[in-house]
């Protein structure tokens, strides 16, 4: 397989980006017009079937002694042509009639399996297999990229939120572990016994949703994509027991117009072209530091007290006088 690589210069002054894409080439080969193949042709198309990426583009040459064509649609197959089967023309693309020693160029602009076959020859098929672009760093929603971590302020500006994830480029069927940290702005010291509710909202719907406790100021999740689009990550209800003290709020909660916080970040999740399915993955809730936080004083205090009780018991019990002696 043959492929030359094209400078493309995207943007104006002040900003120049530079982007690589490829040009492929299909030949097609001598003997291709021969529906029995009883020629020195193997295939009709030389590769039958070729894997691009999106703004990568195809040049197919005329090696045949015949003009032929490049149209999407479905072809006749082999013999399909003898019972007046002559392919279906689908409308993405179409080459026109290119005679011998010619040649037709076409870029893909979207992802997708696109069949295509010769309308004067419909025998002849092939497919071009068109891959989203994956690059090698994370970015928002938007397509600006992201540096992590990500930095989010509530609307009152009293909690601060980190955010980063792991793997940074997030694809369909992969693990990805959300890690996120909560500061007090005005002294950048974690914040302690937090509640929220962590959510993931991908293509407009719901597709996560659990509640969180964190002890020492922060947490993650884990979590499996099944589809490719973009995501909203979003903490939501933030609550720490700190602030909620100093705005008279109890702790169960339960105040009328108790001030809610939240935060949003946003990704893509691209389609994974190595995995196309995932075994059953169980979403355990996180392994909170809460957990470790009572084992910790737990293998502390017990032998403190057991030695402080200890103390007082021997303290407490009586001493049995010495018996006098008597002398002889």
């Amino acid at each position: 397989m043959y492929q030359i690589y094209t400078l493309i210069v995207l943007g104006v002054l002040p900003l120049v980006s530079i982007a690589y894409a490829a040009d492929y080439i299909v030949d097609i080969p001598y003997g291709s017009f021969n529906p029995e193949l009883n020629t020195p042709a193997e295939v009709w198309y030389d590769p039958p079937v070729i894997a691009i990426t999106v703004g990568d583009s195809i040049t197919w040459y005329n090696d045949d002694r015949e003009g032929h064509t490049v149209t999407s649609g479905e072809g006749s197959g082999r013999f399909g042509w003898m019972s007046d089967n002559f392919g279906t023309p689908d409308g993405d693309f179409d080459s026109d009639r290119f005679m011998p020693g010619e040649s037709w160029n076409h870029k893909f602009e979207e992802p997708g399996t696109f069949s295509y076959y010769c309308t004067i020859h419909p025998w002849m098929e092939g497919v071009v297999i068109v891959e989203s672009k994956i690059p090698d760093y994370p970015h928002d929603a938007t397509g600006q990229k992201l540096e992590f971590p990500l930095l989010q302020y509530t609307p009152d500006r009293r909690i601060e939120v980190n955010l980063s994830w792991d793997p940074p480029v997030i694809k369909t069927h992969e693990k990805i572990q959300f890690v996120y940290q909560f500061y007090d702005p005005t002294t950048n010291s974690n914040l302690a016994k937090m509640k929220y509710d962590f959510i993931i909202f991908q293509n407009g719907k719901e597709i996560f949703h659990d509640e969180g406790l964190n002890q020492i100021g922060g947490d993650y999740r884990n979590f499996v994509f099944d589809e490719s689009g973009s995501i909203i990550i979003r903490i939501e209800g933030i609550e720490a027991l700190s602030i909620l003290a100093e705005e008279g709020v109890t702790v169960s909660g339960k105040v009328e117009n108790k001030a809610q916080r939240s935060v949003d970040f946003t990704g893509v999740v691209y389609d994974n072209p190595e995995k196309t399915s995932h075994e059953s993955y169980h979403i355990q809730p996180a392994k909170r530091l809460e957990l470790y936080y009572e084992m910790t004083i737990a293998i502390i205090m017990i032998p403190a007290v057991m030695f402080i009780g200890l103390i007082i018991w021997m303290k407490r019990t009586p001493k049995i006088p010495e018996e006098k002696s008597t002398a002889v």
